[in-house]
């Protein structure tokens, strides 16, 4: 085992008695690596500036209770290293993955379906413009402008967040954070990983943020609002999901700015952020937005 590894297992009861060779696995801010019947989480250098430790610990445990994510064997706020059960015979999805696995969007819906169903309460509140406040309030203490025409986007979006306030849907446990890495996939069913973003939320932006990060197509999006649903979705349903996709954009742009201004190696940040925010505008700018925004403001 490399010396940092070998240092932190010998801290970890479950992890003392390990002696193989740890495999690295993915992930863009955090270290991650498989040790025989266990997952070991390193956290990212900057994520504790917006990550709360404590309250990922408890969702992730909830979710495990709910059947949708691996057992926690360890968490610890203050370092925020995390242990989790090993989950064999799965693969790490992406967004080719997504498309050619069959049933891969109908899987992940049944996820998310157990998931908001399951009565688990995730102790933070997912609040995507108070999100954004925090973020922007972050950035303004470094280096990195926001993209032009952000603001102007921004304003914009108070439209969305008028009629989403107007019918507002019961919070229910959501990821928040969807990247196709996230997901596990036996062939028959999904599991669910990751619990950094979880809060209560809308259930709709688990899916229009899945929909985003495996660049699912209309087809794809049918698949996986018609499995959530067992039936076709009402169209405030279809219009929140599309609504939310643009919105995510909005968001995960500044959270990429984050990451370019913290020095992040594991990807080219600005390129993430300008991408998502050049989407975000494109999606802002479809005559279709306006028709699902006036669905959501027509209820269910």
């Amino acid at each position: 085992m490399t010396d940092d590894i070998a240092a932190i297992a010998t801290t970890i009861p479950a992890l003392a008695g390990f002696t193989g060779t740890p495999r690295r696995l993915g992930g863009l801010t955090n270290r991650v690596w498989h040790m025989g019947d266990h997952i070991l989480r390193i956290p990212g250098e900057g994520t504790a500036e917006y990550i709360d430790r404590a309250n990922e610990a408890i969702a992730a445990r909830a979710a495990a209770r709910a059947g949708v994510s691996p057992e926690v064997i360890h968490a610890d706020p203050a370092t925020g290293l995390m242990v989790t059960r090993y989950i064999a015979d799965t693969v790490t999805m992406t967004p080719d993955l997504f498309r050619t696995r069959a049933g891969s969007p109908a899987r992940a819906a049944r996820a998310f379906r157990q998931l908001h169903d399951s009565g688990e309460h995730f102790p933070a509140r997912f609040d995507l413009f108070a999100m954004i406040d925090d973020y922007r309030a972050l950035l303004a203490t470094k280096s990195t402008a926001l993209p032009d025409g952000y603001d102007a986007a921004l304003a914009e979006a108070q439209q969305v967040r008028a009629a989403l306030a107007a019918h507002p849907l019961p919070l229910v446990p959501c990821h928040c954070d969807p990247l196709c890495e996230n997901f596990l996939d036996t062939g028959t069913r999904m599991w669910i990983v990751d619990w950094e973003y979880s809060g209560m939320n809308d259930p709709m932006w688990d899916l229009g943020d899945l929909s985003v990060e495996a660049g699912f197509d209309a087809a794809q999006d049918d698949e996986l609002l018609h499995v959530y649903f067992d039936g076709p979705p009402h169209p405030a349903d279809r219009g929140r999901m599309v609504i939310y996709k643009a919105m995510c954009d909005l968001l995960w742009t500044l959270w990429g700015l984050i990451q370019h201004a913290n020095g992040n190696p594991a990807d080219d940040f600005m390129a993430y952020a300008t991408g998502r925010f050049t989407r975000c505008r494109a999606l802002m700018a479809e005559a279709s937005f306006a028709t699902h925004l006036a669905a959501i403001r027509a209820g269910a």
